[in-house]
């Protein structure tokens, strides 16, 4: 039975192990039922799925996540929380815990031996420090995934969700919106964490395309082209481009490039949207592929 979520539950499993919370690891721990529910619910968690949690603390959410899942594996990068998980998920035989840095973990591997190479979800609580390069790492290795459901800091939450032109747009946006449909689908305060976060939180859903909403000849160009327009914000897109270099194109063929996207060559990188940054790309690609 899941009984982490009782404050006073998480309080004694620390005492017992005497537990020190460690800053590099951003390490809040939800103590709230009903957000430990919805977070099962939206994920859309059966007893048909195989979940990865990725950081699961002292096991709060993975509790839950045992009760509702068919097979459960929870990675966890803190060696001192590995006894403590060893006791919190005594009871259940449906999850395998692995102690090691998420970005290096082989999951088409754990797809593969666990799951029969089909799509798995992933549920997380997410330090605010290491969010996007999990969420990338997760959809550029192209690993068999349904779903992401994670809980983050509220601002990187909208900043996934927003459009162009707007101030919190940017490349996070995009490459969440060419992989996912993404979904705020609850907003955490700080109470519900031990300790307590001194921003709030949200947790979002991002559903996997089947395939990429945007026809794009070279992805990797795409990404490119993407990171230099914001790497400089409040310049154009075309002094974004040149200053960041490794494109092999003169200044004149960027602004011909841009041109021919049928936007002013003054136009800045976040008021493009992802299909223009797409058509960009085949543009560029296709002068790159001529010199």
């Amino acid at each position: 039975m899941a009984t982490l979520s009782n404050p006073q539950n998480t309080v004694a499993v620390l005492q017992k192990y005497n537990f020190k919370f460690q800053k590099k690891f951003g390490q809040n721990f939800l103590i709230n039922p009903s957000v430990l529910e919805d977070i099962i619910s939206e994920a859309d968690v059966t007893e048909d799925d195989m979940v990865l949690e990725i950081g699961p603390g002292i096991g709060t959410m993975t509790q839950y996540l045992c009760e509702a899942a068919r097979q459960v594996i929870a990675v966890e990068i803190d060696t001192n929380l590995i006894p403590i998980l060893q006791d919190t998920l005594s009871e259940y035989d449906n999850v395998k815990v692995i102690n090691e840095d998420i970005l290096k973990v082989d999951i088409n591997a754990l797809a593969n031996e666990y799951n029969n190479g089909k799509p798995i979800k992933v549920v997380a609580n997410l330090p605010y420090y290491i969010t996007t390069p999990i969420i990338m790492g997760l959809f550029e290795s192209h690993v068999p995934i349904d779903s992401i459901t994670i809980m983050v800091q509220k601002e990187v939450a909208d900043r996934m969700q927003e459009g162009p032109g707007s101030k919190e747009y940017g490349a996070l946006s995009l490459a969440v919106q060419y992989y996912s449909t993404p979904e705020i689908v609850v907003n955490v305060p700080p109470s519900c964490f031990m300790p307590q976060p001194k921003v709030g939180s949200a947790v979002i859903k991002l559903t996997r395309h089947e395939k990429p909403p945007v026809d794009v000849d070279d992805e990797k160009l795409m990404f490119k082209l993407i990171r230099a327009s914001f790497n400089q914000r409040r310049k154009t897109l075309a002094n974004g481009l040149n200053n960041f270099g490794g494109f092999n194109l003169s200044k004149e063929m960027i602004q011909e490039s841009i041109e021919e996207l049928g936007v002013p060559v003054n136009v800045r990188g976040e008021a493009l949207s992802l299909e223009q940054f797409a058509k960009l790309s085949n543009i560029i690609g296709s002068k790159m592929n001529k010199k």
